[in-house]
């Protein structure tokens, strides 16, 4: 378990506002480069670039500096036209997450100018009672909080087929690369979604992915109304077929009014699977360099029929490591819907409540295994106590995806485990410290058939 060191941590009292230096070191060294590298969709030339400039590196210690400074904060930023705060204290981050989406709405503005140009009446940028019917009906269709979801059975075969597949292709070239396994898991997840009838519907990946791409930019450029329509249409093409054992099953099984508008949920479901494709994967990358624990994952991988199933915890327990060590949405916001007090202090309504889960994830100054694999904290609890991390949110907002994401990663690297036996990526042959950042694109695996 982490342990906190609190010999030279300030004591929580009320906002600090940082001066305008501060604050330019910390959009230009911390949050510059995380936004940089696509918050919506990952930008692969600047991952790299990323990876090789320890940018997340760099941004903790800025951050560590700033908490040194001011205090566990909040810490206003000097923003203009932007009121702004950084949350730094596991505390203060509960306090914001367990009270959204009043006063703390995850509909900030940032959020709101960039799922407009593929969702606009996608359940993250929604509020009130419109938020809470389309909340009502995402988490009936994710089956929210359920290791197994519903359609587990049809899904599994899905997985194992699609996995199978990818591992007698990565045999025969003696490698496993990212070039071959995201085409097969994107394979998955339309079928998972849409059903078997989207399986080769790349034209709606591209799309959406490209939509993405003009998302990261929020509201600086215009959106592209056409391909978003284009692509609308072609989710509601699926659903209509409602094909069984898929998402596109459970949505016609769930009414939804006018305002739910199930098809512009889709998208979410969607694109949020495309980042688990690089948490599976590095987390694979994890697994072969601790051999003792790859051991304890064949073990409970051996026990198991694959074509059915199962709740993974020891694979789990290594995919919720590769997203606390490299999380998929390195920023949470908030924006304050009135004014909330803090010690002493205001903060006024409209202020944008970041939360750099990076930072929290890979504090060495409070966690003692900042850098290193941990995966027992998610199978003795521990880590659900922990406020300092939340790699699917918390609270009333928190991920209603986060069950079925976990259970289709840990099955489908489960049959990949079944079939190959990987080798070490140069990556991460430096043992420990892990590195802060660490570029999916690049990790390639020597391969050989298990059977």
């Amino acid at each position: 378990m982490a342990t906190p060191n609190t010999s030279t941590r300030p004591v929580p009292t009320e906002p600090a506002r940082a001066t305008a230096t501060d604050t330019a070191r910390v959009l230009t060294l911390a949050l510059a480069p995380i936004v940089a590298q696509g918050v919506i969709a990952r930008r692969r030339r600047v991952v790299a670039l990323a990876g090789k400039l320890d940018t997340d590196g760099r941004g903790v210690a800025v951050l560590q500096d700033l908490r040194d400074r001011y205090g566990p904060g909040p810490v206003r930023l000097r923003i203009p036209g932007r009121p702004a705060a950084l949350v730094l204290d596991p505390g203060h981050v509960r306090r914001t997450l367990t009270e959204s989406p009043d006063p703390f709405a995850p509909d900030s503005w940032e959020k709101r100018g960039a799922l407009r140009h593929l969702q606009p009446h996608g359940v993250l940028i929604s509020h009130g009672s419109l938020r809470a019917a389309r909340r009502v009906f995402n988490e009936a269709v994710l089956d929210t909080g359920k290791p197994l979801h519903e359609q587990a059975g049809a899904m599994t075969r899905v997985v194992h087929g699609e996995a199978s597949w990818l591992g007698s292709v990565a045999a025969g070239d003696g490698a496993l690369t990212w070039d071959t396994f995201i085409p097969a898991w994107w394979r998955t997840v339309r079928r998972i979604v849409l059903g078997d009838g989207a399986r080769e519907d790349h034209r709606l990946t591209d799309d959406l992915t490209h939509l993405r791409n003009r998302a990261n930019w929020s509201g600086l450029v215009p959106q592209q109304k056409a391909r978003r329509d284009r692509f609308r249409n072609a989710v509601r093409t699926h659903l209509d077929r409602a094909e069984p054992g898929s998402l596109a099953a459970m949505t016609a099984r769930n009414p939804a009014d006018g305002r739910t508008d199930p098809v512009d949920q889709v998208p979410q479901w969607l694109f949020a699977y495309d980042p688990a494709g690089a948490v599976a994967y590095r987390a694979l990358a994890l697994l072969t360099a601790y051999p003792d624990e790859l051991a304890r994952v064949r073990a409970e991988i051996a026990e198991r029929d694959l074509t059915e199933p199962h709740d993974l915890p020891r694979l789990r327990a290594a995919i919720l490591e590769s997203v606390r060590l490299w999380p998929t949405t390195p920023l949470l916001l908030r924006d304050t819907t009135v004014p909330t007090t803090w010690g002493g202090s205001t903060l006024p309504a409209g202020t944008a409540m970041i939360i750099p889960t990076w930072f929290l994830h890979r504090d060495d100054r409070t966690r003692d295994d900042a850098d290193r694999f941990h995966p027992e904290q998610w199978l003795d609890g521990s880590a659900r106590e922990d406020w300092s991390l939340v790699p699917f949110s918390a609270g009333p907002a928190a991920c209603p995806g986060r069950e079925l994401v976990l259970f289709t990663a840990s099955t489908f690297l489960a049959v990949l485990l079944r079939d190959l036996d990987p080798e070490q990526p140069a990556e991460l042959s430096g043992g420990e410290p892990l590195p802060k950042g660490l570029d999916p694109f690049a990790l390639r695996f020597p391969v050989r058939a298990i059977r």
